[in-house]
């Protein structure tokens, strides 16, 4: 099972010749977007905050392909002649301190951080866990070029990768196999392990025949326009109290902030900005005001929610703008804390939250010290 502990590695086959995609040298490092296909898939798990180390199963020909393709820091193994092989020959080229292996296709370049997290979370409570999709199309048997009857497609499901699992659980199960396997769900079933089923994706598609290129240009393409960009916007009244909380951080103040919870404005902006891109209303419809669980309830809940749901919906963030309106206290001296803290909370780069503030100039409610307001706003982009 995944502890904090555990060492995440990932296991990327890309040994075969994938000779039905056509072209000139194997599919996987033909170009997709303007970059090698192997490339592609490799950077999506390179990136991922929860894998530790990258292992790519190259073909004994490739080495040259190889080192033009993959980012430095990747481990390189030479297959075999079968998938089986590959990966065997992959499990055993893993850091000696690896627990837990995510064993993908090469030829699924568009795997998303979201799906990968999903594979991940399962791991939490079993040794094997993949994706795959429901099989909704009529199925048919034949002879030939007729039809020759039905198939039931209940309980039918279509395979993808990462395909995850305890890495001894795994390694085990590889050594007692010596059939020909489709994948690694075949191979760990043999051995008797059970493999829980998590949502695979639509795009998570794998790159066979020329037209997939196509199709996979296509989805790169649609990820590049779905960018989403959200505003949010919140006011707290002063009360009593010596400080005020912002952005995570306790300023002191002859007064304090009043709220259903602990009504810090800012931070209640940025997660009205996140849900408003997501477009999933905002942190009263997720967080009721009417149920008392959140009475003083600290906003980091809400914003790792809202950050939380990004993921879950495959986004990551852009970047935030938070400007706050108060005549006092005064924010610069506070602001690079509440920057880092909102990309602690967030788990982004402190380079992609601004925080900045401004007066009224002693006009409304804010030029006449009543309280602080704060609007943000956020841009979400394809994990």
């Amino acid at each position: 099972m995944i502890t904090p502990a555990s060492h995440i590695a990932a296991l990327i086959v890309a040994a075969g010749r994938g000779t039905r995609a056509g072209g000139d040298i194997a599919k996987q490092y033909q170009s997709l977007g303007g970059m090698p296909l192997l490339a592609r898939t490799v950077g999506v798990f390179a990136t991922h905050e929860k894998l530790a180390s990258v292992t790519v199963v190259i073909g004994a020909d490739d080495h040259d392909l190889a080192r033009t393709a993959l980012p430095e820091g990747v481990a390189r193994v030479v297959g075999a002649g079968s998938r089986a092989g590959s990966v065997a020959a992959g499990l055993a080229a893993l850091p000696a301190e690896t627990t837990h292996v995510l064993i993908h296709d090469g030829a699924r370049p568009l795997v998303s951080k979201a799906l990968i997290s999903r594979v991940i979370s399962a791991l939490e409570t079993c040794d094997g866990a993949a994706p795959a999709l429901a099989v909704t199309d009529a199925l048919w048997r034949a002879e030939g070029a007729f039809v020759e009857g039905t198939q039931r497609r209940d309980g039918l499901w279509r395979a993808q990768t990462p395909q995850g699992f305890a890495l001894e659980a795994i390694r085990a199960a590889h050594g007692a196999h010596d059939a020909t396997a489709a994948d690694d769900v075949e191979v760990a079933l043999a051995a008797g392990l059970r493999v829980a089923l998590v949502a695979g994706e639509d795009r998570n598609i794998k790159v066979t025949h020329p037209e997939d290129f196509a199709r996979a240009e296509r989805i790169l393409r649609e990820d590049q326009m779905d960018i989403r960009v959200g505003n949010g916007f919140d006011v707290h009244r002063f009360g009593d109290g010596d400080h005020v909380v912002l952005c995570g951080v306790k300023v002191p103040h002859g007064r304090g902030l009043q709220g259903h919870s602990d009504a810090d404005v800012g931070m209640h902006a940025v997660t009205d900005a996140i849900y408003g891109a997501l477009a999933e209303g905002d942190i009263g419809q997720h967080f009721p005001p009417s149920d008392p669980q959140w009475k003083g309830a600290a906003s980091e809940i809400f914003l790792k929610h809202s950050v939380a749901l990004a993921a879950e919906r495959g986004f990551a963030l852009g970047n935030v703008d938070l400007t706050l309106i108060c005549e006092r206290p005064k924010i610069g001296p506070h602001a690079e804390a509440m920057r880092a803290e909102m990309a602690r909370i967030m788990g982004c780069d402190v380079g992609r939250v601004s925080v900045k503030a401004t007066t009224s100039e002693r006009l409304g409610f804010t030029g006449r010290e009543e309280g602080i307001a704060a609007m943000a706003t956020v841009v979400l982009v394809p994990a």
